[in-house]
């Protein structure tokens, strides 16, 4: 039940100018990179693309000792100091099929992903030579490469992904919930996803970090937690204007509904973010980006469902209000 004379720890329709300050705040930095990405890189892309979109070469060597992440990062100086074009390490499991392959007893398997390897192309042996110096007998198991061609079908299917899934979301909230519920979502989930690529845009231009298959799994991840996350609010705004429509205002609703969701939200994300943070600091080195792009977009959609959508929808209430008057 709403009590109108309650206290509520945000005031989100009070303030709400101060909230889209901050979002125009926290998205700025990130348009300002994308824009400057494409007008700098060769393939336009407001971000830096991995060999997964722009084609590549994996190379697996045996190892007859058991190697650990810190082997790794010791390994991807040595190729960085090499001249190896952005190496990407993996260590892998060893399987029978893979040591029948090979002639001696392998304990690790160290794969690496570079640039695509052509023809007459030294740099198989440069990575061979940094693998001699740092471990005994590395022994090369295969060679696998995805042409340029193939790394741009990937992204276009990508995208295609990333597309399809903002059609869902679409259809499914305009059947749910009013229009204007809708939109304010969907608009959201943008909010989101510019945060997050805005992100990794400046990150590429000064970390050189570069997206892959897994950044796109993590987006469309943070698009389903966002949307999930707004429509709980929204379905709280909805219940309590059945109830409360002629005792309240809107906007005193919209705050009433968001104080009464806050708890979840925070509790939810917070437990989740925790898990994040622990893969961050102590998983692989390999997930590090894609971790760290759901880390920013959990915190984001919580923000973005709290802040931003609730907001849009009482914004819009007192425009549809006003012209009515």
């Amino acid at each position: 039940m709403i009590q109108t004379g309650r206290k509520h720890i945000l005031h989100i329709v009070k303030y709400r100018w101060i909230w889209m300050a901050l979002t125009v705040l926290l998205l700025t930095p990130g348009i300002i990179a994308m824009i400057y990405s494409s007008v700098t890189y060769a393939n336009h892309s407001p971000l830096k693309v991995g060999i997964d979109y722009t084609g590549g070469t994996i190379l697996q060597y045996g190892l007859t000792q058991k190697i650990s992440n810190e082997d790794l990062t010791a390994t991807r100086k040595s190729l960085d100091d090499a001249g190896i074009e952005n190496p990407y390490l993996q260590i892998l499991n060893v399987n029978t099929e893979q040591q029948g392959k090979t002639k001696s007893n392998i304990q690790s398997i160290i794969s690496i992903r570079t640039k695509f390897i052509q023809k007459n192309d030294d740099t198989a042996d440069k990575i061979t030579q940094v693998l001699t110096r740092e471990y005994e007998t590395p022994e090369l198991i295969s060679v696998n490469s995805v042409g340029p061609t193939l790394g741009k079908e990937l992204f276009k299917n990508s995208l295609i992904a990333v597309a399809l899934a903002f059609l869902g979301i679409i259809a499914y909230l305009s059947f749910r919930f009013k229009f204007d519920y809708a939109l304010a979502a969907i608009l959201g989930v943008m909010h989101d996803v510019i945060f997050v690529t805005g992100i990794f845009s400046i990150l590429g231009l000064v970390y050189n970090v570069q997206i892959d298959g897994l950044f796109i799994t993590a987006i469309l991840t943070v698009i389903g937690f966002s949307v999930h996350d707004t429509i709980v609010v929204f379905d709280r705004i909805r219940e309590n204007l059945r109830y409360y429509s002629k005792k309240m205002s809107f906007g005193e609703i919209v705050d009433a509904s968001v104080n009464q969701t806050l708890a979840r939200s925070i509790n939810t994300s917070l437990t989740t973010l925790i898990t994040l943070f622990a893969l961050y600091f102590w998983g692989g080195v390999t997930t590090k980006d894609f971790v760290l792009a759901m880390i920013l977009g959990i915190a984001i959609g919580t923000y973005s469902s709290i802040f931003f959508c609730s907001m849009l929808v009482d914004f819009w209430n007192d425009k549809k209000t006003a012209t009515v008057a």
